[in-house]
């Protein structure tokens, strides 16, 4: 961190120049960022970089992303002081660990220049041309920690800060993945190249599935989304966490390495992964099973675009409290049925989404993907299960896209290019910007959606406000 104070001391930047080089950056070499990510109970950061290779098509690489996950599975669930914690311990260390992941110097004329970072080894490194930081919505308190260090980094490097919102950054992923790789230390892979429209392009509908959030977005451009359903209660991933507590066998949930009970559920009722669901097909009569429970799916007869996940983890636990004991085969089938009826329940709002969405697409363009992102992105068994939805329910030529399994939790990466996509388009956010628990997408919300909140400045105005 002394590199950073030191190198401060040589960027004295005027707003002129800095409008200036901005735009080059826009128009020519691209663009590098630090993300950081503290909203919840991952404490994480990315260097993410788009490199544009010509005029019609740029690249994107992951050079670092790191997360720590604060431990808090005696309290089996996120415990707000204990992520705090968590969060001040790790953050200062990963962004130090980061430093030297920073791209080298292309070329001997830059390495003079004042965009050059001197680590204490001696080593020279790419400063980074903006900050990301999320600054919404979650814990305040938690989000507070990556803010401060971000805008101390802005202030240490003299360049912009972007707050970004974390759930347009989960619906973004996916445009980060179609543009590039990874970096692996120990692995060589290929940079593929590919067009400079982002993949999705819009307008996409959006299922964000996570331990917090339950919902449908119809994603019309960058900053315009429209919710078009919201679970009514608790969040998809919080269902599958409190019924993968009941069912779970004791000696498993005491051994989970961490409190993503969805995931481990996962992996118990389905041991061979797709092999144990392969013969998945769209809701029938099913009848009762051979344990004599069922559980019943919310809004069953009903179109409501609403999503309700609750009953069902209530309903796990009438039945695991009403026996005296439960086989491993019960709790598989219980666990396979709790999981049904969850992704069945999303998967029929989803088409009653996309019908209304093609119902008024005669005079805009139609919704051709659905984006799923978020932890609960990750389940194989909900992809499996939105497909044949869509199959059977004429929505054959609509694409099922998701980020690869590590980028569907959170992460910095995700902040990162989301940062890029904003900064891109002109945005940036004033050093006097808060954290905030509770910031929709959507502009017709109260609060105005993602350029809702003080702070953002657009590089065509001094500010928005």
């Amino acid at each position: 961190m002394f590199s950073i104070l030191a190198s401060a001391r040589t960027l004295r930047l005027s707003s002129a120049s800095t409008r200036t080089n901005l735009n080059t950056l826009r128009c020519h070499r691209g663009l590098l960022t630090l993300a950081i990510e503290t909203s919840c109970d991952d404490t994480s950061v990315a260097i993410v970089e788009k490199e544009n290779i010509s005029s019609t098509s740029s690249k994107s690489t992951i050079h670092f992303l790191e997360n720590i996950t604060a431990d808090s599975r005696a309290h089996r669930g996120i415990h707000p002081i204990l992520a705090l914690e968590s969060h001040q311990a790790s953050l200062a260390n990963l962004v130090n660990k980061a430093l030297s992941s920073l791209p080298a110097p292309k070329n001997e004329g830059e390495r003079g220049s004042t965009s050059i970072i001197n680590l204490a080894d001696g080593s020279l490194h790419r400063r980074p041309d903006f900050i990301s930081a999320t600054r919404g919505p979650g814990m305040r308190s938690n989000l507070s920690v990556g803010l401060d260090t971000g805008k101390a980094l802005s202030v240490a490097w003299q360049i912009p800060l972007i707050g970004v919102h974390h759930m347009q950054a989960h619906l973004l992923t996916p445009r980060l993945v179609s543009k590039g790789r990874e970096k692996k230390q120990e692995t060589t892979s290929t940079r593929n190249s590919h067009s400079d429209t982002n993949t999705p392009s819009f307008p996409f509908l959006s299922i964000l599935v996570s331990g917090g959030h339950s919902i449908l977005v119809h994603s019309k451009s960058l900053v315009d989304h429209k919710i078009m359903a919201s679970s009514e209660d608790i969040a998809i991933g919080e269902a599958l966490d409190k019924s993968a507590r009941e069912i779970l066998p004791p000696e498993l949930l005491q051994n989970a390495k961490n409190t993503m009970y969805g995931k481990t559920l996962e992996d118990f009722v389905f041991p061979n992964g797709a092999v144990d669901f392969a013969g998945y097909r769209p809701p029938q009569n099913r009848g009762r099973n051979p344990y004599g429970w069922s559980v019943t799916t919310p809004f069953a007869n009903t179109r409501a675009l609403q999503l309700s996940f609750s009953s069902i983890a209530s309903m796990v636990n009438k039945i695991v409290k009403g026996r005296e004991s439960i086989s491993s085969d019960e709790r598989v089938e219980l666990g396979r049925e709790a999981m049904r009826v969850c992704f069945e329940h999303l998967a029929s709002r989803t088409i009653i989404a996309l019908e209304a969405l093609r119902r008024t697409s005669m005079d805009e363009e139609e919704t051709k993907t659905v984006v799923v992102s978020g932890g609960v992105a990750a389940n194989k068994f909900l992809m499996a299960v939105l497909r044949s939805f869509l199959d059977v329910r004429g929505f054959e030529d609509v694409e099922i896209v998701a980020p690869p399994p590590n980028l569907c939790t959170d992460n910095a990466a995700m902040i990162g290019w989301a940062g890029i996509e904003m900064f891109e388009a002109g945005w940036k956010t004033d050093l006097s910007c808060r954290a905030l628990r509770k910031w929709t997408l959507d502009p017709e919300a109260e609060d105005g959606g993602v350029l809702g909140p003080v702070g953002w400045v657009h590089a065509d105005a001094v500010s928005k406000h």
